[in-house]
C-alpha cells in the first residue's frame, strides 16, 4: 500500500494528513513531507493527522519523534491527531504518547 500525504492550514496550524501505510518503503516520503512543512512553517504548530493510516511501524514513530525535536528547536510544536484505537494503543505501547501531545482533532491541536 502507498502513503498519501496532504498538507493544509487550519487557522495558525499547519496540517499534514497521512493516509495508507508508514513503513520502510514509505518513510522517506513522510520524512521529506515533514521537512518541507517545517521549512514552510517555522515556529508554528504542526499537526500530523494519523487517522487515515492503516499501519504505522517503529521507523515511522521515530520519524515523528525526530520531527518533533526539530519543530521545537524552531520554537514550534508538533502535535499528533489520532482517534484510531489501534494506532493509539501503538503510541501508548511505545511511549510515544508521553513524548508527543496526541489530540482527537486538528481543532484541539491549537490548544
Amino acid at each position: 500500500m502507498e502513503l498519501s500525504l496532504t498538507t493544509s492550514e487550519i487557522g495558525e496550524v499547519a496540517v499534514l494528513s497521512l493516509a495508507g501505510e508508514v513503513d520502510l518503503a514509505t518513510v522517506p516520503k513522510l520524512r521529506d513531507a515533514l521537512d518541507r512543512v517545517l521549512r514552510q512553517h517555522p515556529g508554528r504548530t504542526i499537526a500530523v493527522d494519523l487517522d487515515g493510516l492503516v499501519a504505522l511501524d517503529d521507523l515511522g514513530l521515530g520519524v515523528l519523534l525526530g520531527a518533533a525535536g526539530r519543530v521545537r528547536d524552531q520554537g514550534g510544536d508538533l502535535v499528533v491527531v489520532c482517534t484510531d484505537e489501534r494506532i493509539l494503543r501503538r503510541t501508548a505501547s511505545t511511549g510515544l504518547d508521553r513524548a508527543l501531545r496526541i489530540v482527537p482533532s486538528v481543532a484541539a491541536s491549537a490548544g
